[in-house]
């Protein structure tokens, strides 16, 4: 996504342009592949970066445009949100100490990364999903603003032509709607390239879509999103949702997601997955191209194809064949997108060396893959990594079930190995990473095992906010550390800075799982939740979840008061005495105004709305620890 795209109000015969354009260059590749143009007989390897930038509160900071300018330009760059980075490291030969010159090449770059950042008031988190992101963050307003992005935007968002739907089920259930492509900015990966040549690409492009599935199992690290807990590596499903631009059809037809592990196997060539793409997937924004591929071939030149590569950044294989140009002479990657960020570099590094080790070994151990084991096998193993992580079972070769530790640890891990060092990797150094992988499975604890070790550890301290604080600031402390995730402890509620940044906003404590009533059910009804339940505010909204009044503690009494003995033979609906002039409040409502609110409306509970509809509750009750904490400070002061 670095090439600059047109404006966005795309008119058709622009996009048609376009398309031509990727044509073009998809025949351009083809003659580069029949010439043997593409570059042979080196093994590189390469990385992309991405992290969160936070403020003091282990919340989101919008401020990488300052933290950009403060560093060289290259190798960092601007990503979705304006409170994500991103750190494009050189392709390295993979050979000898490789992977310490990984690892040592990345603290430097995030070293510097959070100097800048720091020089800003705000801090570095390598983390999937950041835990403090509440959906308020995704904005427009937090896009960063540049063309490419809200063209983006506006072309997903024009084929959908609808909400953004969010559902995923674990542990906890989330389902939720979003107005733009912003859900994709909660994600952040660390991305791992490995060269090929044309010759074997399928065969290795195959053995990756195999192997991502174990590795993504033992790399597990996002398992929060808005506090809910959902799968172990939430992002494999929030990636494909946020920019799904399926809708619902009339009958059963398939429709594939632009996020995708893929369909089939590659028989031949790169070619096939360029040639799907298309046949599945819209041109959804068109770039300024001033080559022409045909011509800089018959000159003798290396066109870059530049229509493609755009068009290719809009499709999201969770394996993505990549085409590029280094010292004019092309060659082909996989790019593996599905591992997350953190928790540690050394663990970013350990993943890295075990998928790099899995493809060669693999290729070496199994040769053509598809022939012992189906496509469909491979796909379920990748969603069944994404939501059980270690627990998960596989489908392997021959039709074998196995457990993923068991796989991992007995078969694989030996395997990646081997195939490091027949490449030329150093033994002591893919011993090194792989026993970092090695000792994470034995123990059991990733990155997302830790995080949800900590918050039921926390389970009976603080407020939800401030439990996902904690986690957010016990990992960058953790990581900054730099020992890998099965050697820290759990993350304790005062890491979490205190009361001050968890209760900034409404959305950080206000209550979501409400009991409500509806405006024609009986009163008597509510009376017995409010007695039953402890309650002394029952929020009413219609079927659309639109609130439409509240019936309070004293609604009740009055009631009784008015009636006496007629109570039991004439019990009127909820909506004779709700009150319907209610006092609300948004998400994003700062805790002060909040509390104004009350105090000048004289009382005691703000339903929290949200375009028309419920979303929250807070009450007088939730402003308890702000007191205390106030009145603590002013004792000691005084």
């Amino acid at each position: 996504m670095g090439q600059e795209v047109s404006e966005p109000n795309l008119d058709p015969d622009t996009i048609r342009q376009f398309t031509k354009a990727v044509l073009n260059d998809l025949r351009a590749l083809e003659r580069i592949l029949d010439r043997g143009l593409i570059e042979r007989g080196v093994r590189r390897f390469g990385a992309e970066q991405e992290l969160f930038l936070v403020d003091a509160g282990w919340r989101p900071a919008s401020v990488a445009e300052a933290v950009l300018e403060r560093l060289p330009g290259e190798p960092f760059t601007t990503e979705l949100a304006k409170f994500n980075l991103e750190i494009n490291l050189a392709p390295m030969r993979l050979e000898g100490r490789c992977f310490q010159a990984l690892h040592q090449r990345l603290d430097e770059l995030i070293q510097e990364v959070r100097d800048a950042a720091r020089a800003e008031g705000a801090d570095v988190v390598l983390t999937g999903i950041l835990p403090t992101l509440s959906k308020s963050d995704l904005s427009l307003a937090n896009m960063t603003p540049k063309r490419r992005y809200h063209t983006l935007n506006e072309a997903l968002t024009r084929l959908r032509g609808e909400v953004y739907r969010l559902q995923i089920e674990g542990t906890d259930e989330l389902h939720i709607e979003h107005d733009s492509v912003m859900l994709e900015s909660c994600n952040t990966s660390c991305q791992v390239h490995l060269q090929v040549s044309a010759e074997e690409f399928p065969l290795f492009y195959n053995v990756a879509q195999v192997m991502v599935a174990p590795v993504l199992a033992a790399a597990v690290n996002s398992p929060l999103l808005f506090g809910r807990r959902l799968w172990d590596e939430t992002r494999i499903a929030l990636f494909q949702q946020s920019i799904d631009t399926r809708t619902a059809s009339p009958y059963l037809r398939d429709l594939s997601p632009r996020v995708r592990f893929g369909g089939k196997w590659v028989k031949r060539s790169v070619t096939e997955l360029f040639q799907e793409d298309l046949a599945l997937f819209r041109v959804l924004m068109a770039g300024s191209v001033e080559e022409d591929p045909a011509r800089v071939l018959e000159e003798g030149g290396v066109p870059e194809l530049q229509a493609l590569q755009l068009y290719n950044s809009t499709v999201y294989r969770w394996n993505r064949p990549c085409y590029g140009v280094k010292d004019q002479i092309p060659h082909l990657r996989i790019e593996c997108r599905a591992l997350p960020a953190g928790p540690s570099v050394v663990d970013q590094v350990g993943n890295a060396a075990f998928w790099l080790g899995l493809v060669l070994g693999g290729v070496r151990e199994y040769g053509d893959v598809s022939a012992v084991m189906e496509f469909d096998e491979a796909r379920a193993n990748f969603l069944a990594a994404a939501r059980h992580g270690l627990r998960a079972g596989f489908q392997w070769v021959d039709g074998d079930t196995v457990g993923a530790t068991s796989l991992i640890l007995n078969t694989l891990l030996p395997l990646a190995r081997e195939g490091l060092v027949e490449a030329g990797v150093d033994g002591a150094d893919a011993s090194d990473y792989l026993d970092v992988v090695r000792e994470r499975v034995e123990s059991r604890k990733t990155g997302s095992a830790w995080a949800l070790r900590s918050l039921a550890g926390m389970k009976e301290h603080g407020t939800r906010a401030e439990r996902l604080a904690a986690i957010t600031a016990g990992t960058a402390r953790r990581q900054e550390e730099g020992r890998p995730v099965h050697q820290w402890e759990p993350a304790v509620l005062r890491e979490a800075g205190g009361w001050k940044y968890n209760y900034m906003r409404v959305e950080q404590y206000m209550a979501t799982t409400l009991v409500t009533v509806n405006e024609d059910e009986l009163v008597d009804l509510v009376a017995f939740l409010m007695d039953r339940e402890g309650l002394r505010h029952v929020p009413v909204e219609d079927d659309e979840h639109r609130l439409v009044g509240l019936v309070s503690y004293r609604s009740i009494l009055r009631l009784v008061a008015d009636r006496g003995a007629d109570w039991e033979g004439n019990t009127p609906p909820v909506k004779a005495i709700m009150e319907k002039e209610l006092a609300t409040v948004s998400p994003e409502t700062p805790t002060l105004e909040a509390i104004d609110l009350m105090r000048r409306d004289r009382v005691s509970c703000l339903p929290v709305v949200k375009q028309g509809k419920l979303v929250g509750l807070v009450t007088e009750r939730d402003f308890m620890p702000i007191a205390y904490e106030l009145l603590e400070e002013r004792l000691q002061e005084g």
